[in-house]
């Protein structure tokens, strides 16, 4: 086996790749030179300079594995990948750890003041006054989003003595009762904790998920922490919180825009500590990042299956040819569903029908319906190998069927979400592009991308306008509409495709009309 590290990695990683491959180290190589030689090898490490485009992929005809030194992947074209029949991994639990340290340091800084304590000394001053702290023993913890960092984050504040709540979605009880977490809403956390860590994603659903009402909700001696991604706390509200003392301080390692501009308002302010996008950068966790690609590869080499491969298990390629145009209907339909449901999904159910019903293996459709599901609510991306994985940890269970009578259509794949309390279905097809066709059993027929919303009414006169009303005295205009209902004056459900984001208090303001029962919005 012949790797190319085409990266600067730690040499520990290099050194136990060196006793299965042959390894050939070359960190400033050109784009036009691995495109030359890229089919030269079997492996190739890289971090974030160097860029496999679908170019330089297609080249790669002996390929068998990528490796990225790291967390993310958006130097590496995994469509490509995938078609080629290239496995592609990480090294995601790397950073784990350090970032938990880092989001330790900075609640102990905030809760002892120790930046502008040092600062102040530095000037030559002594204001022990002015810099009165407060303990972490006994204050309650608020984590959003309880992934691999989340839950380092808990056992770390465990030692001081703190208690801890969490918002997460998927995280199922019993598994927050083993780590001694009080699982709840968001709001709640909000309202009752001392200090509040935030490890989600960032996506239209996080975006801006802390702002003024969130801030509202605080304690006005709360402290809170951002070390996952910008744009999570819209920093307007977090300098209007911290400016007029809503809340006690902040501290960011990541920032809406990086680095920030330099006559930020939030320099001004005593009460905020800022690190620039430094959480994940320790030698320990470069060393454990190039180790653990190393190990990868090693167990490709030796005939075991590599843990953390980001695209599909191999396919054939012709059966691969004619599951693609189903793949991103798959996961518009698990991430439909998935924003649509009430309450915390506890079973997801998929039916093929048609011809798709007769291919043998349809795993890779059913692990790409799980990660559009659970996707936008988790911090770490989940794909399709590793979306059933995550679906159990979370306690969902995944069902599949299979029908013939695909209602004169080629195929239909039928999606539905069941929770404690509430159970929605989507239904949909491949027409040139994806399409769905029925939601909750009433017939529509809608692309699912972009802003959207739902709206569940009584079918009687003057319903649909008086939401189109209110959509209209908030500036969001329709794109695309569609209504589906059972009978006459019974119930009925409006698809709406609209041209930006349905703000939170106008979704409120929907389904506080008459004969509206419920209003949903969605990004796709």
């Amino acid at each position: 086996m012949k790797v190319l590290i085409a990266d600067a990695i730690n040499e520990k990683g290099i050194e136990n790749l060196k006793e299965v491959a042959e390894v050939v180290v070359n960190t400033s190589i050109t784009p036009e030179e691995l495109a030359d030689t890229i089919h030269e090898y079997n492996g190739i490490i890289v971090r974030s300079r160097t860029k496999l485009t679908a170019d330089i992929i297609k080249k790669a005809d002996n390929l068998q594995i990528i490796a990225r030194a790291g967390v993310g992947v958006d130097n590496i074209d995994l469509d490509a990948a995938t078609e080629k029949g290239i496995m592609v991994v990480n090294s995601p639990e790397s950073t784990s750890v350090t970032v938990a340290e880092h989001t330790m340091g900075l609640i102990l800084s905030m809760a002892r003041k120790i930046s502008i304590a040092d600062k102040s000394v530095k000037e030559g001053k002594w204001e022990k006054k002015q810099f009165m702290g407060v303990e972490l023993r006994n204050k309650t913890l608020g984590v959003i989003g309880m992934g691999r960092i989340g839950s380092q984050v808990v056992n770390r504040c465990k030692a001081f003595g703190m208690d801890a709540m969490a918002y997460d979605p998927y995280l199922p009880e019993e598994v927050a009762k083993q780590m001694g977490v009080d699982l709840t809403d968001l709001d709640t956390v909000l309202k009752n904790s001392d200090f509040i860590t935030i490890h989600v994603p960032l996506t239209p659903e996080t975006k801006h998920s802390v702002s003024y009402e969130q801030f509202d909700l605080m304690k006005d001696t709360a402290y809170i922490v951002n070390c996952s991604r910008g744009g999570v706390i819209d920093e307007e509200a977090l300098y209007d919180a911290l400016v007029n003392d809503k809340i006690g301080g902040a501290a960011l390692d990541v920032y809406e825009e990086e680095p920030p501009a330099t006559d930020s308002k939030l320099f001004e302010l005593d009460n905020i500590v800022l690190t620039p996008h430094i959480a994940a950068s320790t030698k320990e966790a470069q060393r454990d990042a190039a180790i653990i690609v190393a190990d990868e590869i090693i167990d490709l080499a030796k005939g075991n299956n590599p843990k953390n491969v980001l695209n599909m298990p191999r396919i054939d390629k012709t059966t691969y040819q004619e599951l693609a145009p189903y793949m991103g209907l798959c996961e518009k339909l698990g991430s439909f569903i998935s924003q649509a449901v009430n309450g915390k999904i506890k079973e997801i159910e998929i039916v093929y029908s048609g011809e798709l019903a007769e291919i043998d293996n349809l795993e890779i459709l059913t692990r790409t319906v799980i990660q559009g599901a659970v996707n936008p609510f988790l911090s770490s991306p989940v794909n399709a190998v590793n979306a059933a994985l995550v679906a159990k940890e979370r306690g969902i269970s995944i069902t599949e069927g299979r029908k013939d009578n695909a209602k004169g259509y080629e195929s239909l794949i039928k999606v539905i979400a069941k929770s404690e309390t509430d159970t929605f279905s989507a239904e949909g097809t491949h027409l040139h592009e994806a399409r769905i066709l029925k939601v909750n059993g009433y017939w529509v027929d809608v692309i699912p991308e972009g802003h959207m919303f739902i709206a569940k009414y009584e079918d009687v006169p003057g319903s649909i306008g008086k939401i189109g009303t209110k959509l209209g005295e908030h500036n969001v205009n329709i794109g695309i509409m569609q209504v589906g209902r059972d009978e006459k004056g019974g119930r009925a459900i409006m698809v709406l495709t609209l041209d930006k984001e349905i703000p939170k208090d106008v979704i409120k303001e929907i389904q506080a009309l008459d004969n509206v029962y419920e209003a949903i919005g969605l990004e796709l």
